[in-house]
């Protein structure tokens, strides 16, 4: 898979994309995550990205030929047409089902935003699905961008250590995970429960449902709408 991330911010990247299970991914060949400064397509000398609102009011807006030169330029630089997103507040909620579905793309265009927002016709011009990753306002989609690649990324074969990992996360069956324990058996008087030290794989998978059930129940009942 190749993720292109579209950015006034590419440095922002670094830290997060050079540990863990993304850096893994990348070694590998797994993935390929390519960052373009969209400042890098605006016009000299000054370089402007952004310009005052129409009729007022406060901050300032993301222009429309930056934008739309540096998509467009991006977009030609691989045979393979990439799904475009972009990030913004307004967008349909990110959640597991649309990482999956993300997952078994084999591009990805991230447009990630700044000040108020995009002029208008950046989103009428491009052909683009919008995501949000929750009902709050960041400085800009960078950070959104980090979320659904490590959420996509962790989903790619061979990404995980272990195949059944990401079918175990909370959301992906449609519940809450169950509870995880580890050595000591008995720490401060808080003991790992019996029927995970019997053996019994059946009985175990059996608790855990009833675990995962509970605790999404508890927890998070919404979930269990979909149900």
């Amino acid at each position: 898979m190749r993720i292109d991330v579209l950015t006034l911010f590419p440095e922002m990247f670094e830290s997060p994309h050079g540990h863990s299970i993304i850096k893994r991914a990348c070694e590998n060949g797994l993935v390929d995550i390519v960052l373009t400064d969209i400042r890098d397509f605006a016009p000299e000398p000054h370089y402007n990205v952004d310009d005052k609102p129409y009729g007022g009011g406060p901050g300032m807006v993301m222009m429309c030929q930056p934008v739309f030169d540096c998509f467009e330029d991006v977009q030609k630089q691989d045979a393979e047409k990439g799904k475009a997103i972009l990030l913004t507040p307004q967008g349909k909620p990110f959640n597991q089902q649309k990482a999956q579905e993300l997952s078994r793309e084999k591009r990805l265009i991230l447009i990630a935003g700044r000040y108020e927002g995009f002029d208008e016709r950046i989103r009428q011009g491009l052909d683009t699905e919008q995501i949000s990753i929750g009902d709050y306002v960041l400085s800009g989609g960078e950070l959104p961008a980090m979320v659904i690649i490590d959420a996509v990324v962790r989903l790619l074969p061979g990404a995980l250590g272990d195949e059944d990992s990401a079918a175990d996360d909370s959301f992906s069956g449609g519940l809450l995970e169950y509870p995880h324990y580890t050595r000591p058996e008995d720490f401060r008087g808080m003991k790992v429960p019996e029927v995970l030290l019997s053996g019994h794989h059946a009985k175990i998978e059996k608790w855990r449902k009833k675990q995962a059930l509970e605790r999404t129940i508890g927890k998070r009942p919404d979930l269990l709408k979909n149900q």
